[in-house]
């Protein structure tokens, strides 16, 4: 049965509806009026997919609901398979179901093992599972193409299908259009024994690529056209990553799709809107098997929903490609991709995906989800989780030039502490993390920006003669540059420690100062290398309207700085969320972070301040 995450386990499945915190929608109001009305209730479940005579051997489904999430294997998930995921796996936890993960790989030229365990890798990810009773193993539609291919010889002898030798150009032309109704081809009166014997020689490898195709006898006038004889199966000489050469004709997706569906038993065939004006072939097709006896009844349904479309990214996998290929970014899991191994690296989390999915809801309409509300999600999420820590990503070093006269030595360092997560960050029952732990001593680094030498009107931060708290740790007084570059470019400030002002003792309210900034020892603070990612395009909707997507690629989509960070920081593991107070949410890098060369990533801000 699917599960969530273990950070979010399943409440138990109630009998007829999902829990009341869940919001409705369309696909949620179908589900329950099929369970009420026990639509399929009669259905058998033989404990793996199989025709009809297989489930009639079973037992009654255990499943309330079957729903299925079928990827084709020749590309890297993206953000919008996401949200088809958390749909798919949380309608089948929420009304006591199982949710599939199938392989669509009736394709043999495109698909690789490689995408095949990115995408297994990708849900478990997300917080999701496919295993049932006796099987823990995904589907895939080529371990069923014996029976697609026993079912299209039975539409054959049927009368309902027929092998078409007309040209591809020939075929697009007797089509006709949304305005003249399409033309009969020349090979739709042959006899069912002779479209068997075309048929085979098709499977036997006697033709080439192309000569010919099975084509379903539907209607060639219909004003839908894809009911106008659509092609079920065409020749390719292709080895498939999985069967091998064992074949050299595949099934059309169009027609392996809703055979997969009824072979294992779903109820709920949820896609996008794309495949709307398919759905009278998927009907029509379950009709003509059931009446033949090869697969059971109820049939399954499809049920469409609008895509995600997102602000700022593009979603199309040849663009995708196009990008990686062509070096735009490092690869398919660059922090900038709307990819799920993009945005795990960048920092998003299984449960603000699943939040997010949520709060777009499901909908037949088309609509633009700006990226803003993905980005608010995970700061969310982080929120409870991501332990606070100090950085300074363009340091000056900043030299208490009256440390060794107020604390006896130059070389003496003094132990600060400040909470790992504040008090309001701390969720009712969560158990407050240990303090952080760091060093003050004479030298530290701070901001670029926390000083000027000729203050704008406001400014609080450090000037001569100004006053702050070191956060944590004591108030100074700036007494103005200790030093420039050649450039004029101030290398280092001056200021002096006021005595007996450090945070959480009697006297840290003694001195009044106008503001606290954020700093790193220079003693236990440690390098580290920040990338500062930004969206990787410049315009919300960069593939719309025939624009030129790389033409609106953003130079500042990443800025790599040499960083220091406070020591809880350089401890971090790969995937370690923080906040670096101030600057917003960052991760150690999945990839490159190592002991002795931290690497973080930045994943998003304290607030949306794109384009501010």
């Amino acid at each position: 049965m699917s599960t969530l995450s273990p950070a979010n386990p399943p409440a138990a499945a109630p009998a007829a509806g999902p829990e009341a915190a869940k919001p409705s929608n369309f696909l949620r109001q179908i589900i329950e009026a099929d369970l009420a009305k026990g639509t399929y209730a009669s259905r058998r479940w033989a404990g793996s997919p199989g025709d009809a005579a297989h489930h009639a051997a079973g037992q009654p489904d255990p499943a309330k609901i079957r729903t299925r999430f079928p990827p084709e294997p020749n590309g890297y998930l993206h953000v919008g398979h996401a949200k088809s995921i958390c749909l798919n796996f949380g309608l089948a936890r929420d009304y006591g179901g199982v949710c599939h993960l199938r392989f669509d790989d009736t394709n043999p030229e495109k698909e690789d093992q490689e995408y095949v365990n990115s995408i297994i890798d990708a849900v478990k990810w997300l917080g999701f599972d496919w295993a049932q009773p006796g099987n823990d193993q995904p589907y895939q539609a080529s371990d069923y193409f014996d029976f697609m291919y026993r079912a299209a010889e039975y539409l054959i002898e049927a009368g309902h299908a027929y092998v078409d030798e007309q040209t591809p150009e020939q075929m697009r032309a007797n089509r006709g259009d949304f305005g003249k109704p399409g033309v009969d081809s020349p090979f739709r009166s042959r006899t069912p024994a002779e479209n068997l014997a075309r048929f085979r020689e098709m499977r036997d490898g006697k033709h080439a690529d192309g000569a010919m195709v099975l084509r379903a006898k539907i209607d060639m006038a219909s004003p839908n056209i894809n009911l106008r004889d659509p092609a079920i199966y065409r020749i390719k000489h292709a080895e498939h990553h999985n069967t091998g050469n064992k074949w050299c004709i595949y099934p059309m997706y169009t027609f392996a799709h809703p055979i997969e569906d009824a072979l294992e038993q779903i109820t709920h065939s949820i896609c996008t809107l794309e495949f709307e004006d398919q759905r009278p072939f998927y009907d029509w097709l379950m009709e003509r098997l059931i009446e033949g006896g090869l697969l059971a009844a109820p049939a399954p349904r499809q049920y469409e929903f609008a895509r995600l479309n997102l602000t700022y990214v593009v979603t199309s996998k040849r663009k995708l490609a196009q990008l990686v290929n062509e070096k735009h970014v490092s690869g398919w899991d660059d922090p900038r991709m709307p990819t799920i191994v993009g945005l795990r690296r960048r920092g998003y989390t299984p449960e603000s995906i699943q939040l997010f999915a949520e709060r777009i809801g499901v909908t037949k309409d088309y609509s633009w989800i700006d990226y803003s509300t993905l980005e608010g999600c995970l700061r969310e999420d982080l929120e409870h989780k991501a332990h606070r820590g100090m950085a300074v990503l363009d340091p000056v070093k900043l030299v208490l030039t009256n440390w060794a006269e107020v604390f006896g030595s130059d070389a003496y360092l003094e132990t600060c502490t400040q909470p790992a997560l504040p008090h309001s960050a701390i969720a009712e029952g969560q158990t407050p993390p240990p303090d952080r732990v760091f060093q003050i001593g004479k030298e530290v680094w701070i901001e670029r920006e926390d000083f000027e030498e000729v203050p704008p009107k406001g400014y609080k931060r450090l000037f001569p003669g100004n006053v702050v708290r070191l956060k944590g740790g004591y108030v100074i007084e700036c007494t103005g540059v200790g030093a420039k570059d050649a450039d004029g470019k101030v290398t280092e400030v001056h200021a002096k420690v006021i005595p007996n002002t450090k945070s959480g003792t009697p006297g840290a309210d003694s001195v009044k100062a106008k503001a606290a900034i954020t700093w790193v020892g220079a003693a236990d603070g440690v390098q580290a290398e920040v990338r500062l990612y930004d969206r990787l395009f410049t315009d919300a909707q960069p593939d719309a309207g025939g624009k030129d997507f790389l033409a609106l690629l953003n130079p500042g989509s990443l800025k790599v700085v040499t960083a220091y960070v406070e020591p809880s920081l350089a401890a971090a593991q790969p995937d370690d969320k923080f906040q670096f107070e101030r600057f917003g949410y960052f991760v150690a890098d999945r990839k490159d972070h190592a002991p002795g060369k931290p690497v973080f990533n930045r994943v998003t801000g304290l607030k949306d301040s794109w384009g501010k």
